[in-house]
């Protein structure tokens, strides 16, 4: 089977200690936990997804998405989405702007702002295009932050504990929205997280190292 990300006994050293090992099947739509303490190697193993493992890092095994193999492709080959814990928005871009540079350059002015506007309205955004990003609240930040990733139609999605700064109420909207719109696209999704409700809502496999 090609379909998904694979991820076939990889293991990542530091120096010469081993860090972790796994061996997981991530199917289209699905989404794959990892928990475990500080330093276990949770946020390293992401690194090593996306292609930018850090120096005095190493790794073996076999990375492939849709039976192509990932490996020494740059990370912009990848064609992997990140969330983070901050919806890391440019200061400098409005909303609007904000959400086009996850879209592919070139094409139609019209076109691109016109799925811009529908991802606005995907997440009860309408209207806030022209906004600063500083006067959104911390879900609105999240979920523009979630749509840029997804207009960028990544292959994959890695999500490194997203939801851990919202507040409960926050949290449990974000993640139905993340997870919901995953399954829709047939992202396989890896998620890291220290919270055990983040595993029950994703409902898929759980490692933990």
């Amino acid at each position: 089977m090609t379909e998904g990300l694979h991820l076939d006994r990889v293991r990542i050293f530091e120096g010469a200690r081993p860090l972790l090992e796994i061996d997981a099947r991530v199917p289209p739509g699905e989404v794959l936990s990892v928990m475990g303490p500080s330093g276990s190697g949770k946020s390293t193993l992401l690194s090593h997804l996306m292609g930018d493992l850090a120096p005095g890092f190493r790794a073996h095994g076999e990375l492939t998405l849709e039976g192509q193999d990932l490996s020494g492709l740059p990370p912009e080959a990848r064609r992997l989405g990140l969330l983070y814990q901050d919806p890391l928005l440019f200061p400098h871009l409005s909303v609007a702007e904000n959400l086009a540079f996850g879209l592919r350059p070139g094409g139609d002015r019209t076109e691109r702002r016109n799925r811009v506007e529908a991802a606005l309205a995907d997440v009860s955004l309408e209207g806030y295009g022209p906004r600063d990003p500083a006067t959104l609240s911390g879900g609105q930040a999240a979920r523009v932050a979630l749509m840029r990733t997804l207009l960028s139609e990544p292959r994959a999605l890695l999500l490194d504990e997203p939801f851990s700064k919202l507040d409960q109420g926050l949290r449990d909207q974000t993640r139905r929205l993340v997870f919901d719109r995953a399954r829709a696209a047939r992202i396989p999704v890896v998620l890291v997280t220290h919270d055990r409700a983040d595993v029950v809502a994703a409902g898929g496999p759980l490692i933990e190292l």
